[in-house]
This record gives structure tokens, sequence and C-alpha cells, in this order.
């Protein structure tokens, strides 16, 4: 088995990476900065007996992506899953948003998903799975969150349209939308990460948020055989946080 993620090295990546590293198991983990939690990541997937390879590449370059699959290629000549999570945590409100800020957003949270699963096409095969990561942002107008979330819906639409094409030679394409999940990522995007974690926990129906783990349990089914005759579909992971009114 191998498998790809972009921002795999913390987070929700790092918990996704965790559940599948397993004794000969490839986990390719693709990061842009950060080289010495890239490092724990690498040892944690080794200790499970998986094979961790670092990619640093900046994929909100076409070219990256690019280099990122061909590096991927002198290692694999398939992958059974590509993960999309990371994010440019860009935080602005849109009329103020810097434009080079914002299109490095676009790129990354946004139409990143379509040039990645493009370029690994030939490494695709039947039973093999597409995952991009989404969040509420992309539905409601969070503030300072529109660099992010409207990408993000962007892409979701994407994966849609990723799913009827991959559908064609058995390739599977999901989006899975968990609620607030306190990562590296939300901090740099919100001052009061923690504050607004712990209201949502004691909002949630579940007196819990959502955590890497349980996202990386719902990746995991849906990358199984048993999950065959799932594609294209948004599966949120929310502890019931969406269905409650405001």
């Amino acid at each position: 088995m191998a498998i790809l993620i972009t921002g795999g090295t913390k987070g929700i990546g790092l918990g996704i990476a965790e559940r599948f590293a397993a004794p000969g198991v490839k986990v390719f983990l693709n990061y842009a900065h950060d080289d010495s939690a890239a490092e724990r990541a690498s040892e944690s997937i080794a200790s499970r007996g998986a094979l961790p390879h670092l990619l640093k590449r900046d994929i909100t370059r076409q070219e990256d992506i690019a280099q990122l699959v061909r590096d991927i290629a002198n290692h694999t000549d398939h992958l059974d899953q590509i993960v999309h999570g990371a994010v440019y945590p860009y935080s602005s409100r849109i009329l103020s948003a810097d434009p080079v800020e914002l299109e490095k957003a676009v790129a990354l949270n946004g139409t990143a998903i379509a040039h990645l699963v493009r370029e690994a096409l030939p490494l695709l095969r039947p039973g093999s799975t597409v995952f991009f990561l989404s969040s509420r942002g992309s539905k409601v107008a969070i503030p300072n969150y529109a660099a992010i979330g409207a990408p993000k819906a962007l892409a979701e639409a994407l994966v849609r349209y990723l799913a009827i094409e991959l559908a064609e030679q058995g390739v599977r394409a999901h989006t899975v939308s968990a609620s607030m999940v306190l990562t590296d990522a939300l901090r740099s995007v919100f001052e009061d990460a923690e504050a607004r974690a712990e209201a949502a926990a004691a909002s949630n129906p579940m007196k819990r948020n959502v955590n890497e783990h349980d996202v990386a349990e719902l990746v995991y089914f849906l990358a199984s055989p048993q999950a065959e005759m799932l594609t294209g579909r948004e599966i949120f992971i929310d502890g019931g946080a969406y269905v409650k009114p405001g």
C-alpha cells in the first residue's frame, strides 16, 4: 500500500498518516515548512513499521506539484490513497486581503486538488481513493476565514467532478468535512482558537470536539473495500454539531 498526504506532518494529516501506517506501507508526507515537525512525523510513521518519505514541496505552485509526483514515482508505481489536507492559513477579511496571499490561498485551498490528481493519475488504480479535507467555513461566512473557506467550496465542487471522471477507472473521491479540530493551522488563523475550541466542545451534542483520530478512522473506512460504492460525497464528522440550530 502507498498513501500520499499533503500537510501530512501535523494535525489531521499526521493523524491520518499514523492510522494508515503499518509494516511495509509507503507513507508519503508532503509539507512546506517546519522541518523539525516533519522529522518527528517521520519517526512516528517509522515506529509503526511503515516506510516514511518526506517530500518538502510548495504545492501552491504547479511545477512543485509535478515534481512531487515525480518524487513519488521514484519509490512506487501506484498510490492507493491521496489525501489533500494541506491548508494555506491566511486570515483576512475578503475586501482587505492581500492579492498575492489570496491567490496562494486559492491555489492551495482550492485548485490544488485538481492539479494533484491530474499529475498523479498514472499512479492511481482501481480501488484508489482521493480525499479532500474541508470545513464548515466552505458553507457559511466565518469572520476572517474567507481565504480558506471560499477556496474550499471550490475544491468541494471539483471533487464532485473528479468523482465522475475517476469512476471510469474505478477510483473514488470524497470530501471529508470535520467540525472544529484544534490544530496549529487553526491557531494560526484565530488568536482565540483555544477559547473557540472550548466553546465548540461545550455546545457539541457529544460534549467534545472532533479530533484528528476521529477523522483518520473515517478516512480509513472510506478507503476500504467496504465503501466501494461510495464516491463523490461530502461526509461530515461533527458529533452532531452541524444539525443543531444556531
